[in-house]
């Protein structure tokens, strides 16, 4: 992968070494500016070392999402029913095959029609999903599939405002897609509590999860505001509620 932040930090710290053995021989012959030189060279250094610090450490979040999204994306599919579309998350997985959460709005359609059947699909992967729980207050639903698939871990803690998340999911039907924001708030919306968070999300997205940089879940993609002048407004329901309303999670 090329990346411009290391080429740079590579210049810096052949710029740093250069540095030091130049002021070397320069404090080796002045004697008397020993010590003024010794204290700007130190500065000097903890600078440059400081900014090579900062392109390091910026290169190694980025590789992180990008292997994070790698590692978490084969537990996301695209929930398909014939009124619509959503995304959905595997949250438990056992012998008897695989429990994946989403929206209720997502298979609201199916599970009118008495049918209870949707279409959990990955790539040109298409498994038969059956709705087996439903949480309409809180907007939640469980899709089970016969299928062994990896299962997402649930995060233990509420995240702290600022922690930076990733959102993944299907936006316009669009599978395997990713966005990176922040959590922005903490809301009660209806008697309901929500995450705020700053990702982008578009339709396709409800049900999808939302992750922390451990890969956790810290909660499930369910809408956003939308009006002039409005972005970067997502919501979504805390991944405590799902667990405890649709008795899917296991135990850590």
């Amino acid at each position: 992968m090329r990346s411009l932040s290391t080429g740079t930090a590579g210049v810096l710290a052949a710029a740093l070494a250069a540095g030091v053995a130049a002021s070397a021989g320069v404090a080796w012959r002045v004697h008397d500016s020993d010590v003024r030189a010794t204290a700007a060279q130190q500065q000097t250094i903890a600078r440059m070392q400081n900014e090579i610090n900062v392109l390091t450490e910026r290169d190694s979040e980025q590789a992180d999402w990008s292997q994070l999204a790698a590692r978490t994306e084969p537990s996301v599919f695209t929930i398909s029913t014939e009124a619509g579309l959503g995304s959905g998350w595997v949250v438990r997985s056992d012998v008897s095959g695989s429990d994946l959460v989403t929206n209720f709005h997502v298979v609201a359609e199916a599970v009118a029609t008495g049918e209870q059947t949707v279409d959990v699909v990955q790539a040109d992967r298409t498994l038969k999903g059956t709705v087996v729980r439903t949480d309409r207050t809180d907007d939640l639903a469980v899709v089970h599939v016969r299928e062994r698939l990896a299962p997402l871990k649930p995060a233990t803690a509420r995240p702290r405002l600022g922690t930076t998340v990733m959102v993944l999911g299907s936006p316009l039907g669009l599978g395997g897609s990713i966005s990176i924001g922040l959590v922005s708030g903490f809301r009660s919306i209806d008697g309901s509590d929500y995450v705020q968070f700053s990702a982008p999300i578009s339709p396709g997205n409800s049900g999808g999860p939302v992750v922390d940089s451990q890969g956790h879940v810290i909660g499930i993609a369910s809408g956003k505001y939308v009006g002039d002048g409005v972005e970067a407004l997502g919501f979504a329901i805390p991944v405590s509620v799902a667990c405890a309303q649709l008795n899917v999670c296991e135990e850590t």
